[in-house]
């Protein structure tokens, strides 16, 4: 199944050069000057003016776009340079939203779309922070769905800051219907005897004490501050999906990844010292399709270019790369790569998109790799 294809061009109406793109991409100059036009195929996706998914963002979905600058009054030095993939959503919507910020003052649980948090709520300064527990969203600056816009996948918004503090005065659903992929998902999701899976898409259970005592927080999607909930986290139990844990919040720090499980005593199982708790955690989106990364023994995608679809335990052994891999970009799948050989080490996650190096992480050199296969979930 595949999950999401957009195609840009470097011209208006499709002419010149062009690029297919699958999943996230966060520097589209990488391989193109420009952009003047392009074609969803499959998928929802977020597009941005600046590289790192950052700047003035639009929402696409199928359909084709020949002169998108004009059509969303973008000015004449405001191109696409980077584009992110929003997942597949198939169960309901629901998001908590509060007129201040820190998830103070009034609050209303929404399921469906609002024209104006004005009308409806008399909320003269919009929503101020927000919830999402199931579904993707889209939040407007103006009522009506007009103006500037942002994506919110499942996760805590304690405030705005990051887009300049402003307010939203409007939401809708990202509805399943827009994805233009059913077909796909309905054949898909079968067992090995041909009847159709019912999945359900994360839930893990945090608790206080070891062995699931104390008290708990359910999760059903990211967390950039677990102890939002609680103060500490000695033990955790995996009902649905794959998660990555960390020991800082805002998915930062040492990381380690969960799957359907009960972890009675995770420090101790995976080496962690006495202050290291979960602090926040990232759900990783499920995968059916294929699994496809470019790996290289230098940063900026130079040197050797080795594609994988398989796991491999030693960069070392199967490639002689004593230095490992040093930036990658990941097409299809979600992967793990680990600092030592056998999966050892220190592990970090790689969602689709481009690693040109990997000084976020301490320029680690990464080992060996492995997928993450929709069996684990």
């Amino acid at each position: 199944m595949t999950m999401g294809k957009v195609t840009f061009y470097e011209d208006k109406n499709f002419m010149g050069r062009s690029y297919e793109c699958s999943g996230d991409c966060a520097d589209v100059n990488s391989y193109m000057s420009r952009c003047h036009s392009c074609r969803v195929e499959n998928g929802c996706w977020m597009v941005y003016d600046r590289p790192d998914y950052m700047g003035n963002c639009h929402f696409m979905k199928r359909g084709e776009y020949a002169d998108y600058r004009n059509m969303w009054g973008w000015g004449m030095t405001n191109y696409i340079r980077s584009c992110r993939m929003i997942p597949w959503n198939r169960g309901s919507y629901r998001m908590r939203i509060y007129d201040r910020e820190n998830f103070m003052g009034q609050m209303m649980e929404m399921t469906d779309d609002c024209h104006s948090f004005m009308d409806r709520y008399h909320w003269s300064g919009g929503c101020m922070s927000c919830h999402v527990m199931d579904g993707h969203w889209l939040m407007y600056e103006h009522p009506d769905y007009r103006g500037r816009m942002w994506y919110f996948s499942p996760g805590e918004y304690r405030n705005f800051r990051n887009w300049g503090d402003t307010k939203f005065m409007s939401m809708r659903r990202i509805m399943d219907s827009w994805q233009d992929v059913v077909h796909l998902w309905e054949t898909a999701f079968t067992n090995r005897t041909g009847q159709p899976v019912t999945m359900t898409m994360g839930k893990v259970t945090f608790y206080e004490d070891k062995n699931f005592m104390g008290r708990s927080y359910e999760c059903s999607g990211d967390c950039a501050d677990v102890n939002s909930y609680m103060s500490r986290c000695h033990s955790c139990r995996v009902e649905n999906g794959c998660w990555m844990v960390y020991d800082r919040p805002d998915y930062m720090g040492n990381c380690h990844f969960m799957k359907r499980g009960e972890y009675a005593d995770y420090r101790n199982m995976w080496g962690w010292g006495m202050a290291n708790y979960i602090r926040s955690c990232r759900m990783i989106p499920w995968n059916r399709g294929s699994y496809r990364m470019r790996i290289y023994d230098r940063e900026n995608f130079m040197g050797q270019m080795m594609e994988m679809t398989d796991d491999c335990h030693s960069f070392m052994d199967r490639y002689h790369w004593s230095g490992g891999c040093m930036s990658c970009h990941v097409m299809d799948g979600h992967w793990l790569m680990y600092e030592h050989p056998d999966y050892r080490g220190r592990m970090w996650y790689f969602s689709p998109g481009e690693y040109r190096n990997f000084r976020n992480w301490g320029d680690t050199k990464f080992m060996s790799m492995r997928r993450i296969m929709d069996s684990w979930y």
